[in-house]
């Protein structure tokens, strides 16, 4: 049950970082959603290593492949299997770790839990992971497009020192993917791409920030008390390997204003309720409220480091010892399709679940 998420559209992935393969089941997503394996493969390609010179050297396709829930390009409303295969794993570079803690990863702490763990190249616990969580999002992302004509758009917005200030109503994914770091800025791309190489180059690495947003949403989607769409959102973006906080709207910033300066008023928009402001980021008591959500989710430096560290061994003894194998020196590039992913399993499943919360609305389903 830890690998599973979600309620009425859920994902239970699975695999290892060196294992043969990874992969996820997609279990509740409706019949007849337009979908193929070029639709996922796209997202999966924007997640893989291997493509920059700023993100890892192991060179993997990720190449999907459907097991099930899809025929002649649809959906058929039954769980939707998916497998990618490992290809260039290397486990090797990973012999002498099998019993030492490297600091900044899970290797203590898993064996705290199972009192056993796969020590190449961390398991469960490394990024490769996500891998199932992108081919599932592709999934949702497909459903959302489908009904509402709209999905997650993510990117880089800060790399260590070098940040922007981004209105998220102007980005676009042509200004997203122009440049390899995924900043939407050119300018600020650069100084991130040179300060993650003098990283790179030294054998550290750097942590940053990414903002988020979906505009489009109708109002009404989460749920009062435990099942806000904030706290789901928040629980699924802070279960992506390295990140260290979500935050909505202006967050933190928040504090600083007072109640009159940091009201969203109600006005009229045409056919609809909306308001003149959007700093509570499309989000009123969990639920959305019609206006653009967006947000912000951090990420910590890479943990494996290509310098000498001190640390223990199981037995408790005192140790030096120096990374190797291939690595990012930052994971905000290739955890920008990360964040989409999450963002949009959130969406479909609370889209789903808002179709059953109003007598009304079934009513006109089954009319």
């Amino acid at each position: 049950m830890n690998n599973s998420f979600g309620h009425s559209f859920v994902i239970t992935t699975f695999g290892e970082s060196h294992g043969v393969g990874l992969g996820v089941v997609v279990d509740g997503c409706p019949a007849g959603l337009e979908l193929c394996e070029a639709d996922i493969q796209r997202e999966l390609d924007r997640r893989k290593p291997g493509q920059s010179r700023i993100t890892t050297s192991r060179k993997e396709e990720d190449r999907v492949q459907v097991l099930s829930g899809i025929y002649q390009g649809r959906t058929l409303g039954t769980p939707i299997g998916m497998v990618i295969y490992n290809g260039d794993a290397k486990s090797d570079h990973y012999d002498d770790l099998k019993d030492l803690y490297r600091p900044g990863h899970a290797d203590f702490t898993y064996d705290a839990r199972f009192g056993f763990r796969d020590h190449r190249g961390g398991g469960r616990a490394s990024n490769r992971e996500a891998v199932g969580r992108v081919a599932g999002g592709a999934v949702a992302k497909a459903l959302l497009e489908t009904l509402l004509g709209t999905a997650c758009l993510s990117w880089v917005e800060q790399v260590h020192q070098t940040k922007i200030l981004v209105d998220p109503q102007t980005v676009t994914l042509e200004a997203i993917e122009a440049n390899e770091v995924r900043c939407p800025d050119p300018k600020a791309a650069s100084l991130m791409i040179e300060a993650i190489l003098a990283a790179k180059a030294k054998g550290n690495s750097l942590g940053g920030k990414i903002g988020f947003v979906v505009k489009g949403l109708p109002a009404g989607l989460g749920a009062p008390v435990f099942d806000k769409l904030t706290a789901d959102l928040a629980k699924a973006l802070m279960s992506i390997p390295a990140t260290r906080s979500v935050s909505f709207g202006l967050g933190e910033e928040a504090t600083l204003l007072t109640g009159l300066e940091h009201n969203d008023l109600f006005v009229s928009k045409g056919n609809r309720i909306g308001t003149v402001t959007n700093r509570a980021g499309g989000v009123l008591g969990g639920m959305s409220n019609g206006e653009p959500l967006w947000g912000h989710v951090t990420f910590k430096p890479t943990a494996t480091l290509l310098v000498d560290q001190d640390s223990v061994n199981r037995s408790g003894e005192a140790l030096t010892f120096k990374a190797k194998g291939r690595h990012d020196p930052c994971v905000l590039p290739r955890a920008v399709p990360n964040v989409d992913a999450m963002v949009n399993l959130v969406l479909a499943d609370h889209l789903l679940r808002f179709v059953s919360a109003d007598l009304s609305r079934l009513k006109k389903a089954l009319s």
